[in-house]
């Protein structure tokens, strides 16, 4: 009994540095997904290309992600998380050395090609060796810190690209990963058991064909959205391509005797309501990081340094957040937390549309602050959730389901934010091209309802939803 207590302690302290080495690991992974945005202009210098054309950069390495992420799963199960893990901070360390020496745009785009599939086997194993090196009870203090790079790195990304493109060179981007990598592969081989799945499933090449061409097609049909003056009939078709071929892999996963996504994890009430509403609501907060720069530049005529700053509101309401989450779950329990905070983000959503240049510095970083914080709960609360009442034996198909579809929802939020845009230029009967402050406004209205859409789908959990992981009464 004696010993088994002390296996049980070992095992607790053991989770919280496992679970902050993941943490910089995603860290890394979410940052070089937006930090490069404010370097494109001097890149596109040095390749002697239209910066707008290195937007493939960006896509590529997106794109990658979203191809790779289903495969992670079965290849942890079967080669050991901790063998994954390593190679995968090895090859995104190389891949950023090779970004930085990049000379033209194809050699960069081949690189961030690499760097994506890194990033790739990175984000789910990750959490697949957190959930398994963690007791439920310890889930939300683990689950908090593996969850705030991808609130924090959209956010920090384009000031810090921003600085250090002015300051010092764009290859420093990518330069600066290299010791993060050393310490974090060192650390892995320290703190990482190499765990395999109990059962060894065969790889399903059919299903991974389908969802990885559905995902490439679709969210390349998103990205020409988000381009200004995008040809809708090719969007169109690569959107519909998507979808017919995303319908197709869910019919195939439903009939495999050993899919690569479990569909079967859809009966549980839990896990389904983070896939659904919460999807919206990811959605609907990777908008932010991208409205809210564009508003605070194009309708405020703010430099770039000072919306930046401004921006570091957001920041400190994310990690802010952090130490009230696990007591507040406590008390209040996920169905109360995640409707109540639910509603409070679309409210701070409103708010934002209520912003106008003339609003004094300290509202907005106070309005901005408050929308950090919500963020932040939601977030870390629907990630918590998600596991909650996962057995263990699925946690390799659950963590790549959950992955596949949260890096889709995060990839969609610039789409929608563009598409909200259009939507207030048309309401507002803007046809000039450039967006005021009114057309932000209307986008935010916009981005409100979704998030209410979002939450309404929580109404439905029981009020012990996720007992085992919070444990309120």
């Amino acid at each position: 009994m004696q010993e088994s207590q002390n296996e049980t302690a070992q095992a607790a302290r053991n989770s919280t540095p496992i679970a902050i080495l993941v943490a910089v690991a995603f860290f890394m992974e979410n940052l070089d997904g937006t930090v490069i945005a404010t370097a494109l202009p001097q890149m596109g210098k040095s390749f002697h290309v239209s910066p707008v054309d290195l937007n493939i950069g960006m896509t590529a390495y997106l794109l990658m992600l979203a191809v790779f992420i289903p495969i992670s799963g079965w290849v942890a199960d079967h080669v050991g998380a901790r063998t994954v893990f390593a190679s995968a901070i090895a090859v995104f360390t190389l891949s950023s050395i090779l970004c930085g020496l990049s000379n033209g745009m194809w050699e960069f785009t081949a690189a961030r090609i690499v760097q994506g599939i890194g990033g790739a086997m990175m984000v789910p194993v990750g959490r697949l060796v957190v959930l398994r090196t963690t007791e439920k009870h310890n889930l939300m203090e683990a689950i908090a810190y593996i969850t705030w790079p991808g609130l924090v790195a959209p956010v920090v990304g384009p000031p810090l690209g921003g600085f250090i493109t002015t300051y010092v060179s764009w290859h420093w981007i990518f330069f600066l990963n290299v010791p993060l990598g050393i310490i974090g592969l060192g650390l892995t081989f320290v703190l990482i058991k190499n765990l395999k799945g109990e059962e060894r499933k065969p790889f399903d090449w059919i299903g991974f064909a389908l969802s990885s061409t559905a995902c490439v097609t679709f969210m390349y049909g998103l990205e020409l959205v988000g381009r200004e003056g995008a040809q809708w009939r090719p969007t169109m078709l690569y959107l519909t391509s998507g979808l017919i071929l995303g319908a197709l892999s869910v019919f195939h996963f439903q009939r495999a005797r050993a899919p690569l996504l479990n569909l079967n994890l859809m009966k549980i009430k839990t896990f389904a309501i983070t896939i659904a509403g919460g999807s919206l609501f990811r959605i609907s907060i990777s908008v932010s990081p991208f409205l809210l720069p564009l508003m605070f530049q194009v309708g405020f005529a703010l430099n770039a340094f000072q919306s930046g700053l401004l921006m570091l509101g957001l920041f400190a309401g994310n990690l802010g957040m952090k130490t009230v989450t696990t007591p507040v779950l406590r008390r209040f329990g996920f169905r109360s937390v995640l409707i109540v905070n639910g509603m409070l983000t679309a409210l701070l959503m409103l708010a934002c549309a209520a912003i106008f240049p003339q609003t004094p510095r300290f509202a907005i970083l106070l309005i901005l602050f408050l929308n950090g914080l919500c963020r932040s709960m939601q977030f870390t609360c629907l990630s918590t959730l998600a596991f909650a009442d996962v057995p263990k034996s699925d946690f390799g198909t659950a963590t790549s389901f959950f992955s596949v579809v949260t890096q889709m929802a995060m990839g969609m939020g610039v789409a929608a934010g563009a598409i909200a845009l259009r939507l207030g230029a048309f309401i507002t009967g803007n046809t000039s091209g450039n967006p005021t402050t009114k057309e932000f406004h209307v986008a935010f209205f916009l981005v409100a309802a979704l998030v209410v859409l979002g939450t309404i789908d929580c109404f439905s959990l029981k009020p012990d939803a996720g007992v085992s992981v919070s444990g309120h009464r």
